[in-house]
C-alpha cells in the first residue's frame, strides 16, 4: 500500500480520518463537486495547450507531463516536472483557483509530496515547487520546499501506516472547528 497527497492531507487535518477510512474501512463519500470536476477538466486542458511550452523565465530546461509517481510510501500524478539550469527539479500543479495573496497549506502538502515523489524517482533534488493559479490569469508561484517539509512528510505517511497496522485510534484534531462538518463527526468520540 502507498499513499496518495490527498492522505497525507487528511491525516494532518485530523488523524482520526485515517482510522475511520482504512481502519474501520468507513467511505467518505464526498461529492464530486463542480469545481473538482472543473478542476480536471483545466488540467487537461493546460497539459494539452502547455505540451511544448517551456517557462525560461524560471530557468527550465525540459518537463515531463502528468507523471504518475510512486516510491515506498507515496504515489500521485504531478502535471508538470520541471527540470532546471541548476541541475534540480520542480513540481508544477495547476490550481483551478484564484490567487489572493494566500496559499493554502493543503497545495503545499500536496508539492513537498511531489517533491519527495520526484527526488526519489528521478535521483534530483527538489528545493522548490511552482503552482499555477487558473482563475487568476495562469499566475505562477513559486513555494520554497526544504528538507524540513520532505522529511514531515515521510514521518506523517508512516504515523498512517502505524495506525493502519495496529489499528490505533489516534487522539482528534486540536482544532475543534474542523470537527463541524467532519464526514465523521457522528460517530467520532471527542
Amino acid at each position: 500500500m502507498t499513499l496518495t497527497p490527498s492522505h497525507i492531507i487528511e491525516y494532518l487535518y485530523c488523524p482520526r480520518f485515517t482510522y475511520f477510512e482504512y481502519v474501520l474501512c468507513i467511505p467518505q463519500y464526498e461529492e464530486k463537486n463542480f469545481k473538482v470536476l472543473k478542476g480536471r477538466n483545466v488540467h487537461e486542458l493546460k497539459q494539452e495547450q502547455n505540451k511544448d511550452y517551456l517557462r525560461k523565465r524560471i530557468g527550465v530546461q525540459s518537463k515531463l507531463l502528468s507523471q504518475y509517481l510512486t516510491n515506498d510510501l507515496l504515489r500521485g500524478e504531478v502535471d508538470e516536472v520541471l527540470f532546471l539550469e541548476d541541475n534540480k527539479a520542480a513540481p508544477l500543479d495547476y490550481k483551478f483557483a484564484q490567487y489572493k495573496e494566500k496559499i493554502y497549506d493543503t497545495y503545499k502538502t500536496q508539492l513537498y509530496c511531489y517533491a519527495v515523489l520526484i527526488e526519489d524517482n528521478f535521483n534530483v533534488e527538489v528545493k522548490k515547487g511552482y503552482l499555477v493559479y487558473t482563475r487568476s490569469k495562469n499566475t505562477l508561484i513559486e513555494i520554497p520546499i526544504d528538507l524540513k517539509e520532505k522529511e514531515k512528510i515521510r514521518s506523517v505517511a508512516n504515523s498512517i501506516f502505524s495506525i493502519i497496522a495496529t489499528n490505533h485510534f489516534p487522539k482528534a484534531t486540536k482544532y475543534k472547528r474542523r470537527c463541524l462538518n467532519c464526514t465523521y463527526r457522528n460517530i467520532c468520540i471527542k
